[in-house]
């Protein structure tokens, strides 16, 4: 996996000035755009999409300030259609336009180009099984909610919260199959996993395929296939979070198997009373790599 994004980013580098195109990549790879990017996102601290972003505007100020060239033709260069947009891209990662930049010189901010090492770690086990799981639904409460990458996500705790106590009680009792009990649930996810992008926050249970889902509630059909179920417990949402991302920092790397497309389960196993402390399941679509 390793050897895998250093090449990404080398022809991310190879291709500065033309379209990006990661599903080829990926395909000439052997992986899955799907799993590329979330690799990535979680490796690198960013997008792949910011990463690129920041690399054309890397270069793009060199060519800015040594004035040879009239901005829009620099624009068009990188793959902007106009000089506003390609002025919003060049503020976002400078500070300043690219006006400003060149009458002044600066100040310019360098994204370096990336080279992933290994880092050998995973001193502390990983508790995950895989498993093959037959075709199910998923049916419970929707929202629409930002994306967080670290502590509670006030919109899904404020989604969650106006769900009434008896419809929670109503939810549990639906259950049908693991995952078992009420189940936050990711779906329809950004695929860089940007952050303040949107998805699909489904508080719900899982029903077998046969069982019509309930009325008044969203549902979400979930194809069979393979599922790789890591076990977390301690402080919340720390540890859910932390084992999350080692899934891409440590599993993913380490092990024959990629992220497919489908939503990503969380189950909660054990809580306490305050829900400071808990035992979970994080359940992640699969395919052999």
């Amino acid at each position: 996996m390793i050897s895998m994004l250093n090449q990404l980013v080398d022809l991310v580098e190879e291709h500065l000035t033309d379209e990006i195109d990661v599903g080829a990549w990926a395909r000439a790879l052997g992986t899955t755009e799907h799993h590329l990017r979330r690799v990535f996102s979680s490796l690198a601290g960013m997008p792949l999409s910011e990463y690129v972003r920041r690399r054309r505007m890397t270069l793009a100020a060199t060519d800015v300030v040594s004035g040879r060239e009239d901005l829009l033709s620099i624009a068009v260069r990188y793959g902007y259609g106009s000089s506003e947009a390609f002025g919003r891209a060049f503020r976002s990662v400078h500070g300043t336009g690219p006006a400003h930049a060149r009458r002044e010189g600066g100040p310019l901010r360098a994204q370096p180009h990336l080279k992933f090492h290994l880092t050998v770690e995973g001193s502390a086990p990983m508790h995950v099984r895989i498993l093959d799981h037959p075709a199910f639904r998923l049916a419970g409460h929707a929202a629409r909610v930002p994306l967080t990458r670290s502590g509670v996500n006030p919109h899904i705790a404020e989604h969650v919260a106006s769900v009434p106590e008896a419809e929670h009680r109503r939810l549990k009792a639906l259950s049908e199959m693991e995952p078992a009990g009420l189940l936050a649930v990711s779906d329809d996810l950004d695929p860089d996993r940007a952050e303040g992008s949107e998805l699909t926050h489904l508080h719900a249970v899982a029903l077998r395929r046969d069982t019509p889902v309930p009325e008044g509630l969203d549902g979400v059909e979930v194809p069979a296939g393979a599922w790789a179920v890591f076990r977390s417990a301690g402080p919340h949402p720390a540890t859910l979070q932390q084992t999350w991302a080692a899934t891409a920092t440590q599993w993913f790397p380490s092990n024959p198997w990629r992220l497919r497309p489908g939503p990503e389960i969380v189950a909660v196993l054990e809580r306490s009373e305050d829900f400071s402390v808990a035992t979970c399941e994080l359940w992640l679509p699969v395919e052999a790599g």
